[in-house]
């Protein structure tokens, strides 16, 4: 067919990259040329838009095994001969059109880009974003979602250990849906996604290919619109019994020796994974795109190449050893078909039938080759004036807190979670060491070493649209928090920003902002950025979602018995605060929530000042002289104390009066000012642990006492903590309209 500019845009290429692609060629390309040029310079692929400032985090460690976004996963250095793997990707435009298989296939994928490096999974944490929780739409795609995440990961068989989920207006139409997953290899036998050597056989392995997904790159590179549902073909569809097999066939194909490369075919599908392969191993391919196995009759080429069907890879063996490879994936029962070889030419030709359909320089068609780069103008936010405006002395003190702690425990981003998280499977394995141990950060035990992983995923989005700068550095030290409060050491990070449309001045205002803030709480906490995701265009009728760089981190403990939790012990002990009070509402779920005030500053938040409160947090337990520890966040002071309660139904009596150093008392209790922790100490502990206080620079608070279950603030009764439980163990199912989660599920 005659290719023409209106053909380009139709495949969201711009005029300008249409003759940038004909210069490259040296002449037009055809409709399958054009096509795979559409996939590999969609934003989702190329980062044409962010790649500039991606560059600019720190990207090197000590720990660091393979450069960061060199590998399909960031890899660190665990120790004892053992490397963790990690990464977090979003899959967001999908699980707003369809949301079952749109967050399912995204656990899929995040999981084959952990095993295709030759690691087995070994946890998965997500973090999520949805509308009004009131709201029908809402429960139908929070339904969706978590019953998609539930299903696929528990037929895979790796836990879900952590995530978080926030509910806020701006996501009614464009929810949020990251998946993170953690593995665990013996190092040294890393496998690599690079083809290389002229004459290795190309193999596809792994399910038949579909049209489902099909143009799945581009969807995920433009704003959901009101005919957004036309596009439910860019939807994949997952089994994850059929990746179960693949996992085990792939580990097993790593230790015949006979694969030099695997790539999971992933975004833009069996052109993305060649060009990749191709481009990081100097080399090219050439493909008979007739020989891939299909479940549909009379795929076209285009079709095969951008097909984004679950549960494949394209892995490139050692010529001469093609019946290890195939013998393998026999035993499993999968697809495996020797669908080419490498070449040495740097070009991709793929044939169909002994015709030629495309003739592509692999090198052209990625990310850090010739995909474009572009400077986007930004400029500060209008809304930033609000922000500015917002004066907290207009707001009056209430007289009696408890109404309004009652409100705040039963907002769904601070309630419990239990309606969610009962659907996932977190036992699988015998790895997670939380189940009945509540910590601020996932803990599970890196087997076969005695050491453990300490894994959260965190961002406060409402902070970031206050101060972008600010609000990006405060999600790195809330992740850093929650490891060091578990008993861990901070090791590297893995990202998944998730903004507006970057050609939105305002909205690249906040990306390029909340890049710098990232960089500068990476560095401070000795936490490179291995890798991650960038998911544009985030944003509906009403305009954009909050910016949300999410933040997943993984921190180490050399001894698993080392860990640190969160729950109050036993009637008696004392309850401290560590780090200063501050006079603060800002941004707050009080402020925001219960009040209504949408437009305020980020919270009070100073790097150094976190940094040193962490240092103490991690001296206390390495002198093992606190007994629980749990960060003040969502929810300020009263929220710590409250959670450190359920777990064991004990209460507290606790005394404060904030007046006499001049904070307000809806501040000292409901505030969310940074770089604080709730700890508490056995009296037998109290001498030495004053001793150590005495050598800290760190405000320490002495609040009050843990009881047997009754809650006292300042010497009012607030009741039994069995009454409070309930109201935080149920706000969330009473607002699904008092459905169980079978119910809800039902609805589907």
């Amino acid at each position: 067919m005659e290719i023409t500019v209106k053909t380009a845009e139709q495949l969201r290429i711009t005029a300008e990259e249409f003759e940038l692609i004909k210069q490259k060629l040296g002449r037009t390309p055809n409709f399958n040329e054009l096509c795979c040029f559409s996939a590999m310079w969609s934003e989702h692929c190329s980062y044409k838009n962010s790649i500039k400032w991606l560059k600019t985090l720190p990207r090197d460690g000590k720990k660091m095994l393979v450069k960061a976004g060199e590998e399909n996963a960031g890899l660190m250095d665990i120790g004892d001969g053992f490397g963790v793997v990690f990464k977090i990707e979003s899959h967001n435009h999908p699980s707003a059109i369809e949301p079952f298989q749109g967050a399912a296939t995204g656990v899929g994928g995040i999981n084959r880009d952990i095993f295709t490096m030759g690691a087995r999974p070994i946890a998965s944490l997500n973090s999520l974003r949805f509308g009004n929780l009131s709201e029908a739409k809402t429960q139908h795609l929070l339904a969706g979602v978590v019953h998609g995440i539930g299903h696929y990961g528990n037929c895979f068989g790796v836990p879900t250990v952590g995530g978080e989920v926030y509910f806020e207006n701006c996501y009614h139409t464009n929810p949020l849906v990251n998946a993170m997953s953690v593995g665990i290899l013996k190092n040294g036998e890393t496998v690599s996604a690079t083809a290389e050597g002229k004459g290795n056989p190309v193999f596809f392995v792994g399910s038949a290919t579909g049209k489902d997904g099909i143009g799945g790159a581009s969807f995920a590179s433009a704003d959901i619109t009101a005919d957004s549902a036309e596009d439910l073909p860019a939807v994949q569809v997952g089994d994850p019994f059929q990746e179960k097999k693949l996992l085990e066939a792939c580990l097993e194909v790593i230790k015949t020796g006979a694969v030099v490369g695997m790539q999971d075919m992933g975004a833009a599908g069996i052109i993305c994974s060649t060009s990749e392969m191709s481009a990081k191993g100097k080399s090219g391919m050439r493909i008979d795109l007739d020989k891939v196995p299909t479940r549909q009759k009379d795929m076209k080429a285009w079709e095969l190449l951008l097909s984004e069907s679950q549960e494949r890879m394209l892995l490139v063996a050692e010529k001469g050893k093609e019946q290890m490879v195939i013998d393998v994936f026999a035993r499993w029962d999968l697809p495996c078909s020797e669908i080419g070889e490498v070449t040495d030419d740097g070009m991709l030709n793929f044939y169909m039938n002994g015709t030629l359909e495309a003739s592509l320089p692999a090198e052209e068609l990625v990310l850090g080759g010739g995909a474009p780069q572009y400077d986007r103008e930004y400029r500060e936010p209008a809304y930033f004036e609000k922000i500015r405006s917002f004066d907290a002395g207009s707001i009056p003190v209430p007289e009696d807190l408890q109404p309004i702690a009652e409100q705040l425990i039963q907002i769904p981003n601070i309630a419990s979670k239990r309606w969610i998280y009962v659907q996932y499977d977190s036992m699988v394995g015998t790895g997670n060491a939380s189940t009945n141990a509540p910590s601020d950060a996932a803990i599970v035990i890196a087997k076969p070493t005695r050491k453990a992983l300490a894994l959260t995923t965190d961002c406060n989005s409402r902070y970031v649209m206050a101060d972008p700068y600010k609000g990006a550095m405060i999600a790195v030290a809330e992740a850093a928090r929650n490891i060091v409060c578990s008993g861990g050491k901070p090791l590297g990070v893995t990202n998944c920003l998730n903004f507006g449309n970057p050609y939105d001045p305002e909205v690249y205002y906040q990306f390029v902002h909340a890049i710098k803030g990232m960089g500068e709480a990476c560095i401070q906490f000795d936490t490179p950025v291995t890798g991650g995701n960038v998911s544009f265009y985030n944003q509906g009728p009403d305009g954009p979602v909050y910016p949300t760089p999410t933040i997943g981190m993984v921190g180490l403990l050399e001894n698993a018995d080392d860990k640190m939790t969160l729950d109050f012990k036993q009637e008696a002990d004392e309850i401290y605060l560590i780090g200063n009070p501050r006079n603060d509402i800002h941004s707050s779920e009080y402020l925001h929530k219960i009040l209504g005030v949408e437009y305020s500053p980020a919270p009070y938040f100073d790097l150094r000042e976190e940094w040193e409160l962490q240092h103490e947090i991690e001296k206390m337990i390495g002198k093992k002289l606190i007994r629980s520890a749990h960060d003040v966040s969502e929810g300020g002071l009263f929220i710590t104390l409250m959670e450190s309660c359920f777990n064991r139904n004990l209460g507290f009596e606790v005394k404060a009066d904030p007046a006499a150093t001049g904070i307000r008392e809806d501040a000292w209790w409901f505030g969310e000012a940074q770089s604080r922790v709730v700890v508490t100490v056995a009296k037998e502990d109290r001498n030495d642990f004053n001793m150590l206080l005495e050598k800290m620079e760190m405000t320490a608070t002495y609040l009050g006492q843990v009881t047997t279950g009754k809650i006292s603030i300042n010497g009012k009764d607030w009741g039994q903590i069995s009454s409070w439980k309930e109201k935080y163990d149920n706000a969330i199912g009473q607002l699904l309209s008092g459905h169980d989660s079978e119910h809800a599920l039902a609805a589907l």
